[in-house]
């Protein structure tokens, strides 16, 4: 299969955990699982800090910093919409997608918390740590037409 481009979608950290009503999805298992209300209610015990509903200004500091990301690595960019509870990034790259991924919510995390003030070394648990959760969702698109309607639907759908 050759791959054109990645869809990659993550959450905000918090906002759609395990047992979720909408649907949530086990690492490792296929498919979507059904609500779980006492899995989701523990998951949110376990929470170490609140869940994340990124402001205008955040959902701007997170579609630059993935611009910038790109300019820098040479990847391509064909969409991204940052909303208050997820990310969606259609991408050329030249690695792994998990690798990609991980990239580029290591530095919006890294931005998000320099433009909320936690510019100092601090302990890893101090201030504000998780903006997002850890994973997320990597679809392989392998046609021009799959590249396109993927474009739609991140730029014109969300």
């Amino acid at each position: 299969m050759s791959v054109l481009a990645y869809h990659l979608t993550w959450t905000t950290y918090g906002t759609w955990l395990p047992g979720d009503a909408r649907g949530w999805v086990r690492w490792g298992e296929v498919g979507v699982k059904p609500p779980d209300a006492e899995r989701e209610r523990g998951a949110r015990q376990r929470m170490v800090e609140s869940a994340v509903a990124l402001t205008d200004d955040q959902r701007a500091v997170v579609e630059q910093t993935i611009g910038y990301h790109c300019r820098i690595r040479g990847w391509f960019l064909h969409a991204v919409n940052v909303r208050s509870n997820h990310v969606h990034i259609v991408v050329t790259v030249d690695r792994d997608p998990d690798e990609a991924m991980d990239q580029f919510k290591a530095w919006c995390s890294r931005k998000l918390s320099d433009a909320a003030g936690l510019v100092q070394t601090v302990a890893k648990k101090a201030g504000r740590r998780h903006w997002f959760t850890e994973g997320g969702n990597k679809e392989f698109i392998d046609t021009e037409e799959y590249l396109e309607n993927a474009i739609r639907y991140v730029l014109e759908r969300q």
